[in-house]
């Protein structure tokens, strides 16, 4: 069946905003098996975005669209769909009613403008919006169907989550079955390379890589006759994915290293402590960013300079040696946060985000050091670039490093 995704509003075409929608909802209908053919973005222009739907209610089976829900004049998604249709809107007392609650809820009074987004065509089944004010549409007409949804991505991937994607599943002869694995250390070309013939293994699986900033991800999608078989099918691949990428492969499911690495800790028994430089308290920031953190993070310090390392247990020999960033000055800073505070685990990190060389040192040189129960690990990391995605990536490598030091750790243990 083919689809086609169409982003309302004029200010993506003026590039004031960026189209994550677009990325979104295209990869999520190719994973429910659909033919995505065009990526449409459309201005607020009533007479345009009007033709644009009815080329395309003629052509393609299912259109998903996003924006130009809104309350303002030149929300035009609701007026332009019902045009190309043929249908007059009216006002659903209901929807009036829904949002008049919101607004009490929020004790807010509602402006008379939000009424607009209570209209409705015949053909239009309105979808639940919990997170904002905007109704979505459901239309079903001369066998085709448009989604229409909000355009903020906190309002339109909830509503694609529980309404939109169930219904176009449903649409479906074949069953499918998907997961995504999330991997860290190996750029997206080597990761493809790593699985080979596994992207074209079968027609009916899907393998992708995705590139991203907390690393590249692995979606695989499967259909078959039967649920059973489709899940069959994606474990197949899940093995496979494992033994060729090995320890790169963090873990399956909506998992993050942070929340890998704080099961691992709690699994275990163990209470984790940092010292940071570098990242400025993001690796202790990502750690409690996990819910339950508490039952193994005892917390964390960041010694910026060379004495408020020393004044909390980092020897100033050490640092004279060998210098204040450096492989044993991170494992140093292991040692002591895990002395300081009493835990099992020690995080230290030290490095240049900066733009400048220290110490003979270029920019984006990072040591990061893991010491469990007194065995210490230290690696050496490089990223050049700006200061925030320099010490997000250190943070991620620090929490990269405790996981395969964790899985080495209890794997002796046992």
């Amino acid at each position: 069946m083919l689809a086609v995704v169409v982003s309302v509003g004029s200010e993506l075409l003026r590039g004031d905003i960026v189209d994550t929608n677009a990325a979104f909802l295209a990869r999520g209908l190719s994973e429910l098996g659909f033919e995505v053919r065009r990526v449409e973005q459309a201005g607020d222009d009533l007479e345009d975005l009007t033709a644009l739907f009815r080329t395309l209610h003629d052509w393609a089976d299912v259109i998903v669209s996003t924006g130009g829900l809104g309350p303002t004049q030149d929300d035009l998604t609701r007026d332009a769909i019902a045009a190309a249709i043929d249908e007059d809107l009216f006002l659903d007392q209901s929807l009036v009613a829904d949002i008049e609650h919101r607004f009490a809820a929020l004790r807010r009074p509602m402006p008379r403008s939000n009424l607009r987004q209570a209209l409705r065509a015949p053909s239009a089944e309105s979808i639940p919006n919990p997170n904002g004010t905007a109704p979505g549409w459901w239309v079903r007409h001369d066998s085709r169907i448009i989604a229409a949804m909000p355009g903020p991505p906190g309002e339109m991937q909830p509503m694609w989550r529980e309404s939109v994607e169930p219904r176009l599943e449903a649409m479906q002869d074949s069953k499918r079955a998907a997961a995504s694995f999330l991997t860290f250390g190996l750029g997206e070309s080597t990761v493809e390379e790593r699985l080979g013939g596994l992207i074209a293994w079968r027609p009916d699986v899907t393998v992708a890589t995705y590139a991203k900033a907390t690393g590249v991800e692995v979606h695989v999608t499967a259909r078959a006759a039967g649920q059973s078989e489709a899940e069959k099918l994606v474990n197949e691949a899940a093995a496979l994915l494992e033994e060729r990428l090995g320890p790169a492969l963090v873990g399956r499911g909506d998992v993050t290293l942070a929340s890998v690495v704080g099961e691992a800790l709690r699994r275990n028994g163990m209470s984790l402590a940092t010292m940071e430089s570098a990242t400025g308290g993001e690796v202790a920031n990502l750690i409690t960013d996990v819910t339950g953190s508490s039952d193994y993070f005892r917390g964390g310090v960041v010694a910026y300079t060379r004495e408020i390392k020393a004044a909390l247990g980092v020897d100033p020999d050490i640092m004279d040696r060998f210098g204040v960033i450096s492989g044993e000055t991170a494992m140093a800073m292991a040692r002591a946060a895990r002395t300081l505070l009493g835990t099992d685990v020690g995080i230290g990190v030290s490095g240049i985000a900066g733009t400048d060389a220290v110490e003979g040192k270029m920019p984006g040189t990072c040591y990061l050091a893991v010491d469990v129960r007194g065995a210490t690990h230290m690696a050496e990391v490089h990223r050049p670039g700006n200061r925030r995605t320099v010490k997000g990536f250190f943070a991620l490598c620090a929490l990269d490093a405790l996981r395969r030091q964790l899985d080495v750790a209890t794997r002796v243990s046992l």
